[in-house]
């Protein structure tokens, strides 16, 4: 009787969770090789012989550099920005913290003001929808945007009463975080 094939145990790595054959392809290989060297120096053989390298380089660095400084203290290496990184190494970007106000002007004479960002200040859209269309007398609803992100959309031509309306019920939200967008720009509230 033939024997039962076995199923391949493959690597990941524990960096980029690729299999740990194609690090070199992906966009962290710097970041894999320490890992690598480690879990998989069968692998990358090269690696090994230039870390050893490396290393040698960086002791005979700290050795001619290292020196006493008058206060005792050892100088610390600055803090690198933490970036998130999802699955398959694409970066997670913070999005800042603004509120942006534009006016859509539909069938020629109507007009829809759409406010984005509120939900990055912790304003719950559902409440802020409600409060808008009450204070202006208006439809008011939470829609998702043309990038999949939850706008509130208001009828009519609210864009300059909007923003005394935003900072007062909220203050959380600042003026200089609130802008227009007129003809494809944006311009400060402010």
């Amino acid at each position: 009787m033939a024997e039962k094939p076995q199923p391949v145990r493959v690597l990941y790595c524990g960096v980029c969770s690729m299999p740990a054959e194609y690090c070199e392809f992906g966009p962290d290989f710097e970041k894999c090789k320490p890992w690598l060297i480690h879990n998989a120096p069968d692998l990358y053989p090269d690696l090994i012989k230039q870390s050893n390298a490396n290393e040698a380089d960086k002791v005979t660095e700290q050795l001619q550099s290292t020196g006493m400084s008058s206060d005792g203290a050892t100088p610390s290496a600055p803090k690198q920005e933490e970036v998130k990184r999802l699955p398959g190494g694409k970066i997670k970007k913070k999005e800042k913290q603004e509120v942006v106000i534009e006016k859509v002007i539909r069938n020629k004479r109507k007009c829809i003001t759409t406010v984005k960002g509120l939900e990055l200040f912790g304003v719950k859209l559902s409440d802020a929808s409600k409060k808008l269309g009450k204070k202006f007398a208006t439809g008011a609803s939470v829609v998702k945007g043309p990038t999949e992100k939850e706008q509130i959309d208001v009828q009519g031509d609210i864009s300059y009463d909007i923003v005394e309306f935003i900072t007062d019920t909220w203050p959380d939200v600042p003026d200089t975080a609130i802008f227009f967008i007129e003809d494809g720009r944006k311009v400060p509230a402010a």
